[in-house]
């Protein structure tokens, strides 16, 4: 049986995946459905940790720190409109699709999210 620990670990884990895929994109035409997916995955994760982050179970003080730089991410950063600007319009631009890519990968850093989580990984 998994522990509620390796639950969040597992979750954890999966965010740096898709932000080194976010990294490793070369922005060549069709990257756009990977970046689109990706940040779509890191924000799904961003609410489940949200969402299990300070329940009764689970009130640690490196995980209640997480959840605040979550919901800042969230409440401050979306490349909703900017993606779908995109989608209709740019989606094969080289440039625009590093543009973009850079500024999501930059928003993880402002926010200090992946150094935040790798601690955590490096702790649990």
């Amino acid at each position: 049986m998994i522990t509620y620990y390796e639950y969040l670990k597992n979750i954890l884990e999966k965010i740096l995946v898709s932000h080194n895929t976010l990294l490793r994109l070369e922005d060549k035409p069709g990257d756009l459905e990977i970046i689109k997916k990706e940040i779509l995955k890191m924000i799904g994760f961003f609410q489940v940790l949200i969402n299990k982050i300070g329940t009764e179970k689970f009130e640690s003080n490196e995980f209640l720190d997480l959840k605040s730089k979550l919901e800042h991410y969230l409440n401050n950063y979306s490349f909703d409109k900017e993606i779908q600007t995109m989608s209709a319009l740019y989606s094969e631009d080289e440039n625009r699709l590093k543009n973009i890519r850079l500024k999501i990968l930059e928003s993880l850093e402002d926010s200090k999210l992946r150094d935040k989580i790798e601690h955590i990984l490096e702790k649990v």
